[in-house]
């Protein structure tokens, strides 16, 4: 079934509704007509995308903090949320390493606290929830190959973050074969799976230390983009590329009603061989299509010491062969629609009727490509 006809009317949670993806992700399910309804805290840039599309005035938002149990328990309790998606993360390495126990309360026990408001939340196989918990592709012990790593290949991580969502994702597999156990699934009326994504760009992140926002700042203030490291090598991926796989995998978990059993388990979403570009390639592109700029190499005191991976790559054999999910978009219009985002943002004036607009439109270019290649979740191609 196409998501636009699956999600209409439903009631689903979002937990970090203010953050990058789970405003594109609250956005794209409002935009679907679904009743969405958000947990986070309050937006922590400035801008921030949750404020820039209107978000508060569109979304059943309320600020809950993930690290406090109750409040969580007692807000899955009262919306009673259909499906849930958990983007809710401290989501930056670096400040993984300046604040390293928060960093575990809240992407490690966060999550847990998630799960058992769900599991104390009275669902049945006549009431159920379909749980999708975003972690990383960080999440892998990393040995720094060429291999792309697969979802059963080994959980770890060097640094602080990549470590809790590695911890996270031992969480997540724990709650389904302790409380959650697929094949049990009509006395719990739960159904749980994990999805890894990583190296996302897109229009609307204001996140410290990530190379497009830095880029697009330095920009638009006509200075030289500081780039730390051109050679390594990330597979960049647009933002609705994984948000469409988050939402065809819930889903696939509703629709399924504990008759595939398969479903409940982790899943990577990561673009294709030609989007695995140096971050140079990809700086280079960003400056074309602004029409202005240059770059230069830095190495900034704070980052001294600071472990960063060459290469990191998720195989996605398994989210086609089970849920039909590819990506759709190259590496080229990628870069070409997250530019034009920041671009319209910043002449527009951050106009919040303009830019939910142009948000709209992407997703729906986004679609007509994904339905083009004949992909399920999409839908018939339109015209």
């Amino acid at each position: 079934m196409p998501i636009r006809h699956f999600y209409k009317g439903r009631r689903v949670l979002v937990t970090g509704d203010t953050g990058f993806k789970g405003s594109w992700l609250a956005f794209w399910l409002d935009h679907l007509g679904a009743e969405v309804h958000g947990l986070a805290l309050e937006p922590d840039t400035d801008p921030s995308n949750f404020e820039i599309l209107g978000l508060r005035e569109r979304v059943r938002h309320s600020t809950v903090d993930i690290r406090d149990r109750d409040a969580l328990s007692r807000a899955v309790r009262s919306i009673g949320p259909e499906v849930v998606f958990h983007l809710a993360a401290q989501a930056i390495v670096s400040v993984s390493y300046q604040d390293p126990l928060e960093t575990l309360r809240t992407n490690v026990m966060g999550t847990a606290h998630l799960l058992q408001a769900v599991r104390e939340a009275g669902y049945s196989a006549e009431r159920p929830c379909a749980v999708v918990c975003i972690t990383s592709d960080k999440c892998y012990e990393n040995r720094e190959t060429y291999d792309a790593y697969r979802e059963t290949d080994p959980m770890g991580g060097h640094d602080p973050y990549s470590m809790s969502k590695g911890a996270a994702e031992l969480v997540i597999s724990s709650w389904r074969r302790s409380f959650f156990p697929p094949s049990e699934r009509a006395r719990h009326g739960v159904s749980l799976a994990s999805a890894r994504a990583g190296n996302v760009i897109g229009g609307g992140d204001w996140a410290p230390d990530r190379i497009v926002v830095d880029s697009v700042r330095a920009l638009a203030a006509g200075r030289p983009v500081g780039v730390r490291n051109p050679g390594s090598i990330r597979p960049w991926q647009h933002v609705l590329e994984p948000l469409s796989g988050y939402l065809q995998l819930g889903a696939e978990l509703a629709l399924a009603a504990g008759k595939r059993t398969d479903l409940t388990s982790p899943y990577n979403f990561g673009p294709g061989r030609g989007a695995e570009r140096t971050v140079r390639e990809l700086v280079d592109l960003l400056i074309r299509h602004w029409g202005a700029g240059s770059w230069e190499a830095v190495q900034p005191e704070r980052f001294s010491g600071l472990h960063e991976a060459v290469y990191l790559k998720l195989a996605t054999d398994k989210a086609w062969h089970l849920l039909g999910w590819k990506p759709s978009w190259e590496f080229e219009p990628a870069v070409r629609e997250t530019v034009e985002w920041y671009r319209r943002a910043y002449s527009g004036g951050f106009d919040t009727a303009e830019m939910r607009k142009l948000t709209a439109e992407q997703i729906e270019r986004y679609t007509s490509a994904a339905a083009a290649q004949g992909l399920r979740w999409a839908g018939e191609p339109r015209g």
